[in-house]
C-alpha cells in the first residue's frame, strides 16, 4: 500500500469490517478519564476500580491514546486493582458496538 499523492489521499477508502476484539479471561474495558505522562494513563475500569495504566513497549507507537478513549485493560498479576497494561484501543466505530452492547458506558 503506498503513501498516495494529492489525488489519491491516505485513509480516504473507509475501514474493512473485521471481528471486534472483546476481552478474555483476566482482561477488562475501560475509558481513559487522564493522561499523566508520555506512556501512563489513568482508566477507569468497568470493574468498578480506577487503575494507572501504561502501554508496553511493543505497543508504544502503534496506538496514540486520548481522553475518552475506550481501551482494552489487563491488570498486573501483582497490585492487580491499581495498576495495568493497555493491550488495546478500540476505534470510535467499535467504541460504539461496545457501547451498544453495553458491555461499558
Amino acid at each position: 500500500m503506498g503513501y498516495g499523492n494529492r489525488y489519491n489521499r491516505r485513509g480516504s477508502q473507509p475501514e474493512p469490517e473485521h471481528a471486534l476484539r472483546l476481552p478474555h479471561e483476566g482482561e477488562t474495558l475501560g475509558k481513559v478519564i487522564k493522561i499523566s505522562g508520555a506512556t501512563k494513563f489513568i482508566v477507569a475500569c468497568a470493574d468498578g476500580k480506577e487503575r494507572v495504566c501504561s502501554i508496553p513497549g511493543r505497543f508504544r507507537r502503534r496506538f496514540w491514546i486520548k481522553v475518552n478513549d475506550i481501551v482494552m485493560v489487563k491488570p498486573w498479576v501483582v497490585q492487580s486493582d491499581e495498576k495495568g497494561d493497555i493491550i488495546w484501543r478500540y476505534s470510535i466505530l467499535d467504541a460504539n458496538k461496545i457501547k451498544e452492547r453495553k458491555l461499558i458506558e
